[in-house]
């Protein structure tokens, strides 16, 4: 018998400020067609922030701006669970269970721990260090089938699989084992003023990013000041980092392949073509900008939608998470459901 049970799909996004077009267009962007083909739960990390030093009053901010914007990309809290993570205890409750069930040298590996650690050298916290187990909390608390990973986050959701099997294979089939989801589209977004690196709202030339809440005018401005190089025919081939990365923008906004776009620009020189891609670019965040600032100004709206995610969340989190502490070994308790 066919199972015809939609899979579950998880993914949550750190609240570290506005997100870059590198973010909607690699990921954030993909998140609303999901909906209508998974069962789809969405989070705000705002634990995993805390990993780093943080200002409590910006951390507050940047949650409900990183909530109302992903609001404004699409995630219709009517079709999914969306919700803040602090607010869903089970969490960092499954997270303690699986940490007893995580070898010590598996973290220790963990790349973006050594990452981390060489860049906030005065507070190399435990948190810091065992925040994958968290991450693997995040996802199998919800017996996620599916989750979308870009190259950074591999290592995690392998570790997430290598938990859930150790836990089941010492008290029995348990969790679900989650695997990767690859987006069909989706590309990486590189700096617009070193295009060997990747676009980072971190980045100290405020013209190497753009942010996705950037309006129209500024947007067109960077992308006039971008790095090409000294040809000028707009083609995608080894060498032309810079029109590579421009090209790579304006196929993701409009859906043309690289051929399309040199015939388009036949004849034409890089001025046209960055201008063009500015004006691609801001013309698509449109509705978000318009959206964003209709959600972040509307406080009860938002935590009506947050509240209910949360209870929702916590609600499914809850059975499967009670399920766990019965495995292994912990009385049964009637409040705990």
């Amino acid at each position: 018998m066919s199972d015809d049970r939609k899979k579950v799909i998880f993914s949550a996004i750190q609240p570290t400020g506005t997100f870059t077009l590198g973010n909607y267009l690699g990921a954030v962007r993909n998140w609303s067609p999901l909906q209508d083909e998974y069962n789809c739960i969405y989070a705000i990390a705002d634990l995993h922030a805390i990993t780093v030093k943080q200002e409590p009053k910006l951390l507050r901010q940047h949650t409900l701006e990183a909530y109302a914007l992903l609001l404004a990309c699409g995630i219709d809290p009517n079709k999914s669970i969306f919700f803040i993570q602090s607010h869903v205890r089970t969490h960092v409750e499954l997270s303690w269970i699986l940490s007893c069930s995580t070898q010590f040298g598996e973290l220790s590996r963990m790349t973006q721990f050594k990452d981390k650690s060489a860049k906030h050298t005065d507070d190399v916290n435990a948190g810091l260090f065992t925040y994958p187990v968290l991450m693997a909390a995040d996802i199998l608390a919800y017996k996620s089938d599916l989750v979308p990973v870009g190259q950074d986050q591999k290592q995690h959701l392998e570790l997430a699989r290598n938990i859930a099997q150790r836990f089941n294979s010492r008290y029995g089939d348990t969790l679900v084992v989650p695997e990767p989801y690859i987006p069909k589209t989706g590309a990486k977004i590189m700096s617009l003023q070193d295009p060997t690196k990747k676009m980072s709202k971190s980045d100290e030339n405020p013209n190497a990013c753009i942010l996705i809440l950037d309006d129209k005018d500024t947007i067109v401005r960077k992308f006039k000041r971008a790095v090409t190089d000294s040809e000028s025919e707009v083609c995608y081939r080894e060498g032309k980092d810079g029109i590579n990365n421009l090209m790579s923008i304006y196929s993701s906004v409009t859906g043309k392949s690289f051929d399309e776009i040199t015939s388009e620009f036949a004849g034409k020189g890089y001025g046209d073509f960055k201008i063009a891609v500015g004006e691609t670019v801001a013309d698509a965040l449109a509705s978000v900008r318009d959206g964003f600032n209709r959600y972040i100004n509307d406080k009860a709206y938002l935590k009506e939608c947050y509240t209910k995610g949360a209870e929702m969340a916590l609600k499914v989190s809850s059975r499967n998470v009670s399920k766990v502490y019965h495995k292994v070994g912990f009385v049964d308790n009637e409040l705990y459901r």
